[in-house]
């Protein structure tokens, strides 16, 4: 059965969203974008979300510093990467964090190279704006794919996540904006969302 995450919470009404509907990742983002929070926000939001749910920090040529310092402060249990970091970023952030890496890759009319020391990929729609454009991708590039288990995003929502599901059987599915009303999260499409995942890659 995939996993689900849902990214860009900012609020606390979204933490209580997805309290009430448990999805196995949520992300924060500390990246530029109209959705970053700073490191008190987060801070206080994870104090708010149920243990049962992983604490994802996305970023984007940060520092290698700012990331362990949340993983070890207990705000973030796993790094999600959207920027140029190569493989020596990774492995040196690993050993900084000791916590899960997933890192993106950006996907246009093929697959690139995918990076090695990742402990996920994370497959997005290729924009300049590294990630968080909701458009998607030709989904058939990945399924040929048996490498490290991945993570789906670009533009899922509640209409296009059956066809995703039925060409693909990703580790999890990463939806933001697909979970929205008026660019704030929508409790109501965040639980059909996570229901609909669940029963549908069961």
């Amino acid at each position: 059965m995939s996993k689900v995450k849902i990214c860009g919470l900012r609020r606390v009404e979204d933490i209580a969203a997805v309290n009430s509907a448990l999805p196995d990742y949520i992300g924060f983002v500390f990246a530029p974008s109209r959705r970053r929070i700073d490191e008190q926000t987060a801070s206080m939001l994870k104090e708010m979300l149920d243990p049962r749910i992983q604490a994802v920090g996305v970023f984007v040529n940060q520092d290698i510093k700012e990331a362990a310092s949340l993983v070890q402060r207990g705000i973030l249990d796993a790094v999600q990467l959207h920027g140029d970091e190569d493989e020596e970023y990774l492995i040196r952030l690993k050993e900084s964090c000791g916590c899960p890496v997933i890192k993106s890759v950006s996907v246009g009319e093929a697959l690139p190279p995918l990076p090695e020391n990742a402990d996920y990929l994370l497959f997005d729609a290729a924009s300049d704006q590294r990630g968080g454009s909701g458009r998607t991708f030709d989904w058939a590039l990945l399924q040929q794919l048996h490498s490290k288990p991945y993570f789906l995003a670009g533009g899922l929502d509640l209409q296009n996540i059956s066809n995703a599901l039925r060409v693909l059987s990703p580790f999890c599915v990463d939806v933001s904006s697909g979970v929205e009303t008026g660019g704030f999260k929508d409790a109501e499409k965040i639980h059909q969302f996570i229901d609909f995942v669940r029963k549908a890659s069961r």
